[in-house]
């Protein structure tokens, strides 16, 4: 027969045991450090390769013309296109003329041409103290200038204007107004 002291050992090793089986258990359960969440980003079927902070930059004459630098940048399955957001984009400063800075919310550089598009809030400023703001601004590698179609404002020490379209020459810095501007000198406005 078993004594009644053995059962209250038996019963205190099986409580202590259990207990600490219990607290073993959970330690381990919440000292593991939770599985990283799965981020689902899904790439659009014409998009072969999406990379963030991505640079570009355009050489001639073994010197760095410009280097434009994107949050994200996508490429198209033909490799011909990438499709640009978060840039900004900067023309290095030469012997002639200072630097260049452009900033746009989105846009696209084309491969093969080596042209840029820019969109959305797109704010120039040059080594000169000038700043351009439009809509829509593309660069043409070709003629290494910008254009735009669209609205632009212009601002620079005592000058401001608005205009509809304009070509913009990277190598003089000289802006073009292509419609009617109107401008302001120190408080005189002309049409």
């Amino acid at each position: 027969m078993v004594s009644p002291r053995n059962i209250r050992l038996a019963l205190a090793i099986l409580v202590v045991t259990a207990t600490i089986g219990i607290i073993v258990a959970i330690m381990q359960k919440g000292s593991s450090p939770a599985p990283p969440e799965r981020i689902s980003h899904q790439i659009p079927k014409n998009i072969d390769v999406d990379l963030h902070n991505a640079s570009f930059s355009e050489s001639r004459d073994g010197k760095v013309v410009w280097t434009l630098i994107a949050e994200r940048a996508e490429y198209d399955k033909n490799g011909e296109m990438v499709y640009l957001n978060g840039i900004k984009m900067e023309f290095v400063r030469t012997d002639s003329v200072g630097n260049i800075t452009v900033h746009a919310a989105k846009g696209n550089y084309s491969v093969k041409s080596r042209n840029v598009g820019l969109r959305g809030k797109v704010h120039v400023v040059t080594g000169a103290g000038a700043v351009f703001d439009t809509e829509s601004l593309d660069y043409l590698a070709s003629r290494s200038c910008f254009s735009t179609s669209d609205s632009v404002s212009f601002h620079q020490q005592r000058m401001a204007l608005a205009a509809r379209g304009m070509t913009l020459d990277v190598n003089e810095q000289v802006a073009r107004f292509n419609n009617s501007v109107d401008a302001t000198i120190e408080g005189l406005t002309s049409k």
